[in-house]
């Protein structure tokens, strides 16, 4: 556990709390991306801690503002190698997650990971967000919708916001985002039933990265056309 030091002093820094069993299960997580990574594409960062705090400080860094309950449901879309779905899980072992990719390869990644660490209530799911939206056991029935995923934030919305139920929150993770996109995301955000309840910024403990969350909250049903079939949100975002 000596090697965790930077990522504790991160958490530390955050105001996150943890204990030895949650950076036990980072570090043997840390350990399958590494050893994956030789041979499939899981991320360009695999220095040992930028990993700690470019992915799992920053991965985890949403719990300084928001307190999820024991019966939430937990929508990580386009999770990639699993971030931020694992990291969160790892640190709320009793809320429902559910993460979703279009490469199959990555999932078959995040099942070894769910096995090797012993992780429940938790799932992996093949599809893409356009069509997904659509189907009734998903559309509206989750609490919250994580996304790292690098895009502008009209095109996320319409991804997301669909798979959010009343009242639910999506979480847009942003490196750094300027004024003029929110403000170009707003029509969007309305017409698929949201409001932007607030942006939250600070900075990466130890590098001083800049990041941004948007929080969006679902106040009405999202028009059925909503998400655009495959391709339209990026080529045309509303």
């Amino acid at each position: 556990m000596e090697n965790s030091k930077i990522l504790t002093d991160a958490l530390d820094e955050l105001k996150i709390e943890y204990d030895d069993k949650k950076i036990e299960l980072l570090l043997k997580y840390y350990d399958m991306l590494i050893e994956k990574n030789k041979v499939m594409n899981l991320t360009a960062i695999t220095d040992f801690n930028e990993v700690m705090i470019k992915h799992f400080a920053d991965s985890l860094s949403v719990l300084q503002f928001v307190e999820f309950e024991n019966d939430n449901k937990v929508l990580d879309l386009g999770t990639g190698a699993g971030f931020p779905g694992i990291p969160l899980k790892i640190f709320l072992p009793n809320v429902e997650f559910l993460l979703v990719d279009s490469v199959n390869k990555k999932l078959n990644f995040i099942n070894e990971v769910i096995e090797k660490l012993g992780l429940n209530k938790i799932s992996v799911l093949h599809a893409r967000a356009e069509e997904l939206g659509h189907k009734e056991d998903f559309r509206e029935k989750f609490d919250f919708v994580c996304s790292r995923a690098v895009a502008n934030l009209s095109t996320l919305s319409e991804y997301t916001i669909p798979f959010l139920r009343q009242d639910g929150l999506f979480i847009s993770y942003k490196a750094s985002i300027v004024n003029e996109e929110i403000t170009n995301a707003e029509k969007a955000i309305k017409i698929l039933g949201a409001k932007i309840e607030k942006v939250e910024k600070f900075s990466l403990p130890g590098i001083g990265d800049e990041r941004d969350f948007v929080f969006i909250k679902k106040i009405s049903k999202t028009p059925k056309k909503y998400p655009r079939k495959s391709g339209v949100p990026s080529k045309e975002p509303l």
